[in-house]
């Protein structure tokens, strides 16, 4: 079964999120008010809302929010109150994603889920939603609200359609470049332009934001679909193998799919439904992995067009995009 399958654990050497010593003090502060938000529940919720804010990781959407509003025009409160609310986003959809997969491990702590269950979890993360929306709409323009209401839809949507499509082998790449573009791809675009949007800048401007972040967001999703094929739960911090355990045809598996030979294709078909272990290393073998990646650094090379534009190309963001580019060639390597 999937849960047997030897990994080769790949081992990048570029440490490609390394936030500037400006840009580590102003996410510590973020991260005090993230924590900050648990106080705002009811007290017998508290402690579930705390559990899951606790949890930490890289936070690079609420970095996304901080970088894009300094090429905007300089951090501001609804510059860090937005990146708040990207993250409260963001970890609701990771409460909702455990429940689903019925996942164990979210970074390297046991998950909502395995602590108290689908119903306390699928509640958890509505309110999580709930209160995200709740602060978007005390931001001083209206459209900010709105954009995030978008994300949070698409999100949502993007789930739907990815449970929907679940052990469907007629499933195409362009299937799931458009559901990751809705999961993903839309939070990271609402993370890139809201903050050009709250400092009235051109629509020239917020449509490269806009279209920046998601790339960005595509490429990311990528790279964390090829580690949930290849990587560790150590290295990961997370339950990982869950895609195939549920039937969801990620990149690196609809392109061996769709590029094999015929006979060899029926024989992937068949241990993809069966649960066969051998399934990674034919994926690896049909060049899944290399093409995925390598798609991933063509949709950055697409969001590094999109920053010359936004007139900041040699900031913060233009950094994490070339960095995130040596990571993904020298792990197709």
């Amino acid at each position: 079964m999937f849960s047997s399958i030897s990994r080769k654990v790949l081992r990048p050497r570029v440490d490609w999120f390394r936030p500037t010593p400006e840009l580590e003090a102003e996410l510590k502060q973020i991260e005090a008010r993230i924590l900050h938000q648990a106080s705002q529940f009811d007290a017998g919720a508290e402690g579930y809302v705390r559990h899951a804010l606790e949890g930490g990781g890289k936070r690079l959407r609420p970095a996304l929010v901080l970088m894009a509003g300094k090429a905007a025009g300089g951090w501001s409160e609804s510059i860090r109150d937005l990146a708040v609310i990207v993250e409260l986003v963001h970890v609701a959809s990771l409460i909702h994603d455990d429940v689903l997969d019925r996942a164990e491990l979210r970074r390297s702590r046991a998950t909502c889920n395995a602590k108290w269950g689908t119903e306390l979890s699928v509640l958890l993360g509505d309110a999580l939603f709930a209160h995200g929306l709740q602060l978007a709409t005390k931001l001083e323009d209206a459209e900010v609200a709105r954009k995030i209401a978008e994300a949070s839809r698409n999100l949502c949507e993007g789930e739907i359609l990815q449970t929907q499509r679940r052990f469907d082998l007629k499933m195409s790449t362009a299937d799931y470049l458009h559901l990751v573009g809705l999961k993903t791809g839309a939070l990271f675009r609402a993370a890139a332009e809201v903050p050009f949007l709250l400092h009235r800048c051109s629509e020239t401007r917020r449509e490269a934001a806009r279209s920046f972040g998601y790339q960005l967001g595509m490429a990311y999703q990528i790279y964390d679909d090829v580690l949930d094929l290849t990587g560790t739960d150590e290295e990961s911090g997370k339950t990982l193998g869950t895609d195939l355990k549920k039937g969801k045809w990620t990149l690196p598996v609809l392109h061996a799919l769709q590029t094999l030979p015929a006979a060899e294709s029926e024989l992937l078909r068949a241990g993809l439904v069966e649960g066969n272990g051998e399934v990674v290393s034919k994926i690896r073998a049909a060049g899944g992995i290399r093409f995925s990646l390598r798609k991933a650094v063509d949709l950055l090379e697409r969001a590094k067009g999109d920053l010359q534009v936004l007139g900041d190309p040699h900031g913060d963001l233009q950094v994490l995009t070339e960095r995130l580019q040596e990571f993904f060639r020298q792990w197709e390597g």
